[in-house]
């Protein structure tokens, strides 16, 4: 689906702005990129990217343990985010990512979102495979995104696993039910215990093994399944460019490990790659 004509006027507005924020970072702490990256993303016909946690952090969006916070401090989310819990406490678990969604509403996309937005319209063939949950790379402007956990945003039906778009709080002490078979909803992530979507883990490892260039940015790479696709990218050749401000299991093998914030580093990389 192409973009209306405002609002990728309004994409193009915030990448602007989201430069020229990168470049009053960069004056302020140099950003030194190789030569040979700048090359071989200018040149790769596909690219491949996955972001974690720490892209959405630079937004303001908590990470999950981070989200523990007044009420439900004293929960420990892996209590809060299983099939388990909800059918233990099915209002609690609605209550906390209902939460969550009040936390991801108030947050705008950060210049490495916009980045990823702009890469995407200068390569032929690319995917973004992300394992946030809050939207925030469609709402900077991505069209070709991958949710491997799911979105915060929507609700399901916990039966027929339907989406759901409008529901209503009711006033008894129990989350909101589907208005077409009466179970319960749920929010549309993946709970731990839950398998990947299918479809969805099948075209980030499809994008893997065919992109030129993978990028990897803001993820810890230890989650599987989403942590083997830079094994499954250098398998077939791919060069893989780490973007983390720490060093995690995947720095030793990457081909470049570009330390520093991704909303610093992805809004630099690319507009070296693509001047103009």
């Amino acid at each position: 689906m192409r973009m209306s004509i405002e609002f990728s006027t309004r994409v193009a507005r915030a990448w602007d702005g989201a430069r020229a924020c990168e470049n009053a970072q960069m004056r302020a702490a140099p950003l030194v990129l190789p030569a040979s990256l700048v090359t071989a993303l200018r040149a790769a016909r596909s690219v491949a990217v996955l972001t974690g946690a720490g892209v959405s952090a630079e937004s303001g969006v908590p990470t999950f343990r981070d989200a523990q916070q007044g009420l439900w401090a004293q929960f420990d989310p892996r209590e809060l985010a299983t099939p388990s819990a909800f059918a233990r406490n099915p209002k609690r678990v609605w209550d906390w990512y209902a939460m969550r969604r009040d936390m991801v509403a108030r947050v705008a996309p950060n210049p490495a979102h916009f980045a990823l937005a702009e890469l995407e319209r200068r390569v032929p063939d690319f995917l973004l495979a992300t394992q946030n949950v809050d939207g925030l790379h469609r709402r900077a402007g991505s069209v070709r995104v991958v949710e491997l956990h799911g979105n915060i945003t929507r609700v399901r039906c916990s039966a027929e696993g339907t989406v759901v778009a409008q529901w209503r709080e009711p006033a008894d002490a129990l989350p909101p039910r589907c208005p077409a078979c009466g179970a319960y909803l749920r929010p549309d992530v993946v709970w731990f215990e839950e398998m990947l979507p299918a479809d969805a883990l099948a075209a980030a490892e499809d994008a893997a093994r065919r992109c030129d260039v993978l990028l990897v940015a803001g993820t810890s790479a230890e989650v599987y399944p989403a942590a083997a696709l830079p094994e499954l990218a250098q398998r077939a050749g791919a060069l893989v460019v780490e973007v983390n401000p720490n060093e995690t299991p995947l720095s030793a093998d990457a081909g470049h490990v570009l330390r520093g914030p991704a909303g610093v580093v992805l809004p630099a990389l690319v507009a070296a790659a693509f001047p103009g």
